[in-house]
């Protein structure tokens, strides 16, 4: 019989699988394990509750668990802070389940626009739901890539890591970089499943990427909060780039992401470097959309 909630079942399964029976703490036995991981029963014994309840949860059915039980098997399956996020939202555990989204276009206010604009010498973007770029700045744009130059729909930063070649000459950990924009969208499905938008994006890249299909069947998941990242920019050369991101306040589904660099190193020259040349084609721009007025 087909679940009722496959994401969850799917979810549950990968994760179990994930957990080494030494490290849990489980005895040694002489049965021969048939698949990587614990068996049902013993994530039903490390967290306290029924082989048959927890095989029921697994299979998808449509259930209740109380917040002790759901943290007993956050802990049996070693889910960190991303992971149990991801189980409460697809068990639907109403403080963690958000209101289902609008479909209506995410917009920036303009007062987040100017905010972009200050910030002169950090690359700064704004993502919004199923991590479309919603807004960035001069630096960004030269630093990663012109998004606003891009198709409404090609803007979305998992679809430009993978599917671009750009992306995988930029990146020199692209496979890092790939692979956290899939765990942070597959998260980010949890929240609302029935996102048109989100099925879309995820059928278009299944079908264009296999490593993109091979990581979302992993079903890991990812809270991008802060970091590095190594890049091999074509105009300034090797950067390593720290990145903090703030969910921003009156709109929990838009995140901004600044990148900085460590003063006194060559990443800092290099970003300085960069910032001098946007400068300088932003002027020359200017000058011949003047020019052009004038005519």
């Amino acid at each position: 019989m087909p679940a009722d909630n496959q994401e969850l079942a799917d979810f549950l399964r990968r994760a179990r699988g994930g957990i080494d029976p030494l490290r849990a703490g489980l005895p040694a036995d002489d049965r021969v394990r048939r698949v990587p991981g614990l068996r049902r029963e013993e994530v039903a014994r490390l967290a306290g509750v029924s082989t048959d309840y927890y095989a029921r949860l697994e299979q998808g059915r449509r259930m209740t668990p109380s917040p002790g039980v759901v943290d007993a098997i956050a802990r049996a399956l070693e889910l960190d802070a991303a992971g149990r996020t991801h189980l409460d939202h697809l068990i639907g555990i109403p403080s963690a389940r958000k209101p289902r989204r609008p479909a209506t276009v995410q917009r920036v206010r303009p007062g987040l626009h100017q905010f972009l604009d200050a910030l002169e010498g950090q690359p700064a973007f704004i993502l919004g739901r199923r991590t479309d770029v919603l807004a960035s700045n001069r630096m960004a744009r030269a630093l990663l890539t012109d998004f606003d130059r891009l198709s409404p729909r090609e803007r979305n930063y998992a679809r430009w890591v993978l599917l671009s070649d750009d992306a995988r000459s930029l990146f020199v950990d692209w496979e890092v970089q790939a692979r956290a924009a899939v765990e942070s969208l597959r998260l980010d499905l949890g929240i609302d499943p029935e996102d048109r938008a989100s099925q879309e994006l995820v059928a278009d890249l299944m079908e264009r990427s296999a490593e993109f299909a091979l990581w979302w069947r992993e079903h890991r998941v990812y809270q991008r909060t802060f970091g590095s990242k190594r890049l091999r920019h074509p105009l300034v050369g090797d950067v390593t780039i720290d990145y903090e991101s703030l969910t921003l306040p009156g709109d929990p589904d838009q995140t901004l992401f600044v990148y900085s660099t460590e003063a006194g190193t060559s990443s800092r020259h290099a970003l300085n470097l960069l910032a001098s040349w946007t400068v300088g084609t932003a002027q020359a721009e200017a000058r011949t959309s003047q020019t052009k007025e004038t005519r």
